[in-house]
């Protein structure tokens, strides 16, 4: 199973609610790949500011982490997934490392990717998203696939309202919706659901493979 989890802005905790579905799922044996593309000067082979180019030295870097800990795969790995793998690109180039990232979809039973971009190469099981009112801005990235999402995490600001302009409520309406009050992104009602969405997605698979 491929879960997607993505959010419409930078550090509105992304991370936290892919944390929190690990901990909610834990009989899935998540293999974790957090996917971070940087802008201008920054290397993507240690994601440190530097002269040099991302481009035919080091388009793309894929490192695994080994010990529990306070980096967010680190947390990853504390919060029950089996494998926690860390994926730096050059902003707009994370097609140079598709072909590596297809290969650890493909040997993992169940996968989670941190990332919008994702939605570009690959159709998800389950695409979530992160929201919170309080930050105006929206990433082209989520305003491109928001429409595709299968369920919203939004952050608890009490009545205040979606602030995003040009975002049809149609994208929104119809689908799971459940509030997260950080530090908890994820509370027993989605946690509930997710088991619930995992058990169905278990039965499908086993259908469809003639283990009934």
């Amino acid at each position: 199973m491929l879960v997607v989890v993505g959010g419409h802005s930078r550090n509105i905790g992304k991370t936290s609610l892919v944390e929190g579905m690990i901990r909610a799922l834990p009989e899935a044996g998540w293999t974790a790949v957090k996917i971070t593309q940087y802008g201008h000067n920054v290397c993507a082979a240690d994601g440190a500011s530097c002269d040099c180019s991302a481009g035919d030295d080091h388009p793309y870097a894929l490192t695994e982490e080994r010990e529990p800990g306070k980096t967010d795969t680190g947390r990853f790995l504390a919060a029950g997934a089996k494998r926690a793998l860390w994926l730096r690109t050059a902003k707009g180039e994370l097609g140079h490392a598709i072909p590596a990232l297809r290969n650890i979809v493909a040997s993992a039973a169940n996968i989670i990717l941190e990332s919008n971009s994702a939605m570009q190469f690959f159709v998800p099981d389950l695409y979530v998203v992160l929201l919170d009112p309080a930050v105006a801005d929206m990433k082209e990235s989520t305003r491109r696939y928001l429409d595709r999402a299968n369920a919203f995490v939004v952050i608890d600001r009490g009545a205040t309202p979606f602030p995003w302009d040009g975002v049809p409520q149609r994208w929104l309406a119809g689908k799971p919706r459940f509030l997260a009050r950080p530090p908890v992104y994820v509370d027993s009602e989605m946690s509930a659901w997710l088991q619930a969405w995992m058990g169905k997605r278990s039965a499908i698979t086993t259908r469809s493979s003639g283990r009934v």
